[in-house]
């Protein structure tokens, strides 16, 4: 080891002498407030050119990201009270990028420094995109006598990446509610960034159009409406991914269909929705195109003989109420021949019985349990008679 390289003549050491990583990589509780806000609020007690001021952050300096710019509240002025932040600082608000020893680190969704790793559009941290979906349209308005205004879209909860932009004399505003159920109303009035419902929202008005942008996820159900304020029509372009809230689910094993002597047991799935955690109506599921209902699982169970005392082999209903699936056929066509051998059919179909004793048609694999009957058999095999000629009379 060279400590000396100049006097000694020896090669200095390469590399950094210092090395960082992440630590306490948990989300700060909402009274901790913002680090560079706290930042610029420790210079309020010293003057600055004779006069104390309340600082505000002044975030997202494009050429010096990690630099300390604070204004002072009520007024125009940006000052740097300091030449670079603490390290820790973010970057930049929307971005997970801190600031160490005055330069911006690349930091990845998975908090590791250096990390190229990234949350897809529907927040999951190297996620495929697959657990939300991009809905997008239009509306225009339609202007009529007895209404004052219309609704553009409705947003649920946990939506990102939302952006409308109207154009016309009309002007948006935003109707929430949460799962709670308790609903508010914002009229958006002017320009600006607000919290509602916990929810950022930036607002622009400008004199011949409109632009609302909210980051998300949402935690409230907003629905957008319009307020008629003019003759002329108004558009309004909406986008946004909208959480994926009703996936399949695969079920445990059903109980198995015979106590012993062997039996089978399968899964199903069924549908639920991640935000009441419980199971809803199948058809909440066929609503996503991306949903794909699992198939279902068949095995062997109970394979012990039965007890010499029984002889037989118990069926247990899945419970006290709901019997098990079962094969139901309709009675045999003719026999397509009358003699010679011929063929026929009947139709097998799976059906089920609900607790008020009405019977259904399922999908055949609730069946799968115990084999399906034949839906063809040969018939009426026996030779067909024929003429036989004896000989002729004297």
């Amino acid at each position: 080891m060279c400590f000396f390289p100049l006097f000694y003549g020896c090669r200095s050491c390469e590399g950094r002498n210092i090395r960082y990583r992440t630590c306490s990589n948990v989300d700060c509780p909402p009274e901790a407030g913002d680090f560079r806000t706290q930042q610029c609020s420790a210079h309020n007690d010293v003057k600055y050119q004779g006069q104390f001021y309340e600082w505000l952050p002044v975030p997202n300096d494009p050429d010096n990201p990690c630099s300390l710019r604070c204004q002072a509240k009520e007024t125009n002025l940006i000052v740097e009270l300091a030449p670079k932040v603490l390290d820790g600082t973010r970057c930049y608000t929307e971005s997970l990028d801190m600031c160490i020893s005055g330069l911006c680190q690349i930091v990845g969704c998975d908090h590791q420094l250096g990390s190229p790793v990234k949350e897809d559009n529907c927040g999951v941290c190297d996620g495929d995109g697959s657990t939300c979906r991009l809905v997008r349209g239009q509306y225009k308005s339609q202007l009529l006598a007895n209404k004052l205004d219309d609704t553009v879209v409705a947003i649920p909860y946990g939506s990102r990446h939302t952006r409308l932009v109207l154009k016309g004399p009309d002007h948006l505003y935003l109707e929430t509610k949460t799962l709670q159920g308790v609903k508010g109303e914002n009229s958006l009035s002017s320009t600006g960034t607000f919290i509602v419902d916990n929810s950022s929202v930036e607002f622009q008005k400008f004199a011949d159009k409109e632009i609302l942008r909210m980051p998300g996820p949402l935690t409230a159900d907003f629905t957008v409406k319009i307020h008629y304020a003019g003759a002329a029509d108004s558009t309004v372009q909406f986008i946004f991914y909208q959480p994926i809230i009703h996936r399949w689910r695969e079920t445990d094993f059903f109980p198995c269909s015979a106590s012993c002597g062997g039996g089978y047991q399968l899964t199903s799935a069924e549908c639920y929705d991640l935000r009441s955690n419980r199971v809803v109506a199948d058809q909440y599921c066929h609503y996503y195109p991306e949903n794909i209902k699992p198939k279902p699982k068949l095995q062997e169970c109970n394979l012990d003989p039965c007890p010499a005392s029984d002889g037989y082999k118990q069926i247990m209903p899945y419970d006290l109420y709901h019997p098990l699936p079962r094969w139901e056929s309709t009675p045999w066509t003719a026999c397509s021949s009358s003699c010679g051998g011929g063929i026929q059919s009947r139709t097998v179909s799976c059906v089920e019985e609900d607790i008020q004793g009405l019977v259904s048609s399922v999908e055949e694999w609730k069946c799968m349990y115990t084999p399906k009957m034949p839906i063809v058999q040969p018939c009426n095999i026996f030779d067909c008679p024929k003429w036989l000629a004896q000989e002729w009379s004297p």
